[in-house]
């Protein structure tokens, strides 16, 4: 299936801030917090790199949240593989419907409600077996007119003089060789050896994939390439954030950035030396076999590396043998006494923390 190309020039302000923000994933209390954080200025010109929606609890609160926004303050908006749901006025489905069923009938895939589930709950339109696709789109594309003008309006990429914003990335060859889906869904796009005369910011792919050996949410900005990747892993990861890239005015290569999370914020009591070798065991990449199991934590191997650690039991999908595991790590953070964490969870052996975007453990004591 062939996914329709669109594109958008923009010219951005010569003054303001631009504030880039991607996959916020239907998680409405980090943008607030985030949005909160940002203090924005009349200014500022607000870049939303796709993934608005999906997995996360409020997709379609969400969505009408910006909406709302728009009209109060400049924005753009790029469209993501999460949120490509829609083909024009007519409520039109770009996938096949036995795809959009199957969605539906699986509670997007084990993560929750998405968009589509989340409209058919706000107007009762029950979701079956035997639901009949046509009677779908009549009735969401009655009840959510606005809904669909504005997610049509979106495109896949945004070009400015300065900037290029895709969710994805941007594939190989010219606009003329490219497929719409390739630009909202593009794999490990900084790990394609790719250079750019203008800055590519993208989402898509969570940051922290990029590295094996930690866990690192911070957006990762490579001045060789041009490429600025800003995915925090919201919702996805359970230790993620919501990031936002900040350029202080057009034109700017004076980048910076800052994050939103709920965790607790404490200050560490005493100092401990960082780990000189640790994994991130992660989505992709996390099969690991099940040495011997314990009530809190359970030690395993990594099925690819060979590498043993202890994690938490109940982040193993299985009982025994080689069995999948939720997205952990070995890392012992560095830390100074007076240091700020954030506390994602407290265990019997110490803290998993985040200092700086950067998940590890800390085994003092906190204030």
């Amino acid at each position: 299936m062939i996914t329709p190309l669109k594109l958008e020039r923009a010219e951005l302000p010569d003054s303001g801030r631009i504030i880039a923000i991607s996959d916020v994933h239907g998680n409405l209390p980090y943008l607030e917090g985030l949005l909160r954080k940002l203090e924005l200025r009349d200014g500022d010109t607000l870049v939303f790199v796709g993934d608005t929606m999906e997995k996360g609890p409020q997709s379609l609160d969400t969505l009408r949240f910006l909406m709302d926004l728009d009209k109060k303050r400049r924005c753009l908006f790029v469209l993501g593989n999460c949120d490509y749901w829609y083909d024009g006025e007519d409520c039109s489905l770009p996938c096949t419907d036995w795809y959009v069923k199957d969605y539906l009938l699986s509670n997007s895939m084990g993560q929750g409600p998405g968009l589509l589930a989340q409209m058919c709950e706000r107007i009762g339109f029950k979701i079956t077996p035997s639901l009949d696709m046509d009677s779908l789109r009549r009735a969401l594309g009655a009840a959510f007119p606005e809904e669909f003008r504005f997610l049509g309006r979106m495109p896949q990429l945004i070009e400015t003089e300065h900037y290029v914003f895709v969710h994805g990335g941007i594939p190989e060859g010219g606009p003329g060789d490219w497929d719409g889906w390739d630009l909202m869904k593009n794999d490990n796009f900084m790990g394609q050896g790719r250079k750019f005369s203008k800055w590519v910011i993208v989402g898509h792919w969570p940051v922290m994939l990029y590295r094996e050996d930690i866990t690192d949410a911070k957006p990762r900005i490579d001045r060789e390439s041009r490429i600025i990747s800003i995915d925090g892993g919201c919702v996805l990861k359970d230790d993620g954030q919501l990031n936002a890239l900040i350029i202080p005015q057009n034109g700017s290569e004076d980048f910076s950035y800052t994050w939103y999370d709920p965790f607790p914020v404490r200050r560490v009591k005493s100092a401990q030396a960082g780990s000189e070798r640790s994994i991130y065991v992660r989505w992709g990449d996390n099969k690991v076999e099940i040495l011997r199991r314990g009530p809190e934590f359970s030690r395993v191997r990594h099925v690819r590396t060979g590498y043993e650690l202890d994690v938490l039991t109940k982040y193993l999908y299985g009982e025994s043998g080689v069995v999948k595991c939720n997205d952990c790590t070995d890392y012992v953070l560095p830390l100074a006494a007076g240091d700020e964490v954030s506390v994602v969870e407290a265990t019997g052996r110490g803290y998993l923390v985040k200092h700086d975007g950067v998940s590890g453990w800390y085994f003092g004591e906190l204030e």
